[in-house]
């Protein structure tokens, strides 16, 4: 017997609430792991914010009695500090806020001789820098173009609002880790052999005994530069609490651009920046200067914790320094119920990705990333380009994971090193 039109009309009623309800259930899905991607943000920026102030008691307490045991105390206290930081990397190139704001904290490489001294070897003059050796530390004046700096009073604002990438040059990095890194190693003169920097314990010694000179305008920077890096970090961590800018741009967005901006994020890191900018440009000019921790040889712990940061996005699960967890709703269960061979594929190649940043930090036993990237090293950099390979592979994924959540397509960060590699010795 046929349905009559009562019956169809019927049948085409009860579709249409199914499938309307399937798409109020798959928004509430979506807009559920958005926000669980920003509460993960919450907690790695407050990890972050919490681990700078251990570092500024760290270099409180080695200024007020500079020694080995506080500068050694010092320098660790500052590794500890990136590892809840470059978990927060993922974060950058999909959210505008965080992307214009990372130069403040983590910009490199630098000039340091912008900011102390330096070994004659450096030089003396950069074609692309008026600022090379402009040594602010040994100086109570510099010299930019026709203007003439006063620097006799290190503040926060000479450093953010006037130093920092001065003239356009991104390489005068002025505030953040990496100078904080420099003035707790030095120089790293080691190149592809043994060693990190060195600077001496004495170089913050007041009065007799100081070495290097002007050890009060040392301790002065150090100072400043510690306290902007926990001003720069509690305004990104307020932008991530409930109500903060950063939080409510992503719940106002639709939810189809809340996940492209997540996407982005692990796309850009994993190839462009991770993959492309710091691993493979060094490795193809075996430059230990493209290093990212140049200085304290802690480069392959950035990249470890970038590549766990990536892992927490797409699983929906944070491991607090505390060791608690910050689990929910994750891109990896949309895909699930989208395409499960495909959540498969983006699990496994996350945890090859993973294996391959394991061997890396498992051979700095013997040696250093600097040297792994050296020329004639054959097993090191073996090792260095089966992350970038597995990094690129797991990128390949994430333009799957793309596709099958069907959102617009999305052009990842690239590099020269990976897409033209004939560019960089041009």
């Amino acid at each position: 017997m046929q349905a009559g039109p009562t019956r169809l009309l019927t049948l085409s009623l009860a579709w249409l609430l199914s499938a309307g309800a399937s798409a109020v259930h798959a928004d509430a899905a979506e807009r559920a792991v958005v926000k669980h991607y920003a509460d993960m943000a919450a907690a790695m920026y407050e990890d972050s914010l919490n681990a700078a102030h251990k570092l500024k008691k760290a270099v409180d307490r080695l200024l007020a009695s500079p020694s080995e045991a506080t500068m050694k105390a010092a320098r660790q206290t500052w590794i500890e500090a990136r590892a809840p930081y470059q978990q927060t990397e993922v974060y950058r190139f999909g959210n505008a806020i965080v992307d214009d704001w990372e130069g403040k904290v983590n910009a490199w490489p630098l000039d340091e001789g912008l900011i102390d001294y330096v070994d004659p070897t450096y030089g003396t003059a950069s074609d692309e820098n008026p600022l090379y050796v402009a040594n602010v530390i040994g100086h109570k004046t510099i010299k930019f173009g026709s203007d003439t700096i006063d620097v006799s009073n290190i503040t926060k604002e000479l450093l953010s609002e006037r130093l920092h990438e001065i003239g356009g040059v991104e390489a005068n990095v002025a505030t953040g880790y990496h100078a904080i890194e420099f003035l707790l190693w030095g120089q790293d003169l080691n190149g592809t052999g043994p060693g990190a920097g060195n600077r001496p314990w004495t170089d913050y010694v007041q009065g007799k005994g100081c070495t290097n000179g002007n050890c009060d305008r040392r301790a002065q920077y150090l100072t400043v530069a510690t306290d902007l890096l926990i001003d720069d970090l509690a305004w990104m961590a307020a932008q991530w609490k409930t109500g903060g800018e950063a939080r409510r741009s992503l719940e106002q967005a639709e939810p189809n651009e809340a996940l492209s901006a997540m996407l982005t994020g692990l796309g850009s890191l994993s190839y462009g920046e991770l993959a492309g900018e710091r691993m493979k440009l060094g490795l193809m000019l075996h430059d230990p200067e493209e290093e990212h921790d140049c200085f304290s040889d802690n480069t392959h712990n950035s990249h470890y914790y970038d590549v766990v940061g990536m892992r927490a996005v797409y699983l929906g699960a944070y491991t607090r320094v505390d060791g608690s967890r910050v689990e929910g709703p994750s891109l990896s269960s949309l895909v699930r119920t989208a395409d499960a061979s495909l959540d498969r594929q983006m699990r496994a190649r996350l945890d090859a990705t993973y294996a391959a940043m394991r061997k890396i930090k498992s051979r700095t036993a013997t040696e250093a990333y600097d040297q792994m990237i050296g020329e004639g090293n054959a097993e090191g950099n073996a090792t260095v380009q089966a992350a970038i390979d597995a990094l690129t592979d797991q990128t390949r994924s994430i333009e799957r994971v793309v596709a099958v959540l069907k959102l617009q397509p999305i052009e990842f960060e690239g590099s020269d090193s990976l897409d033209n590699p004939e560019a960089v010795f041009q």
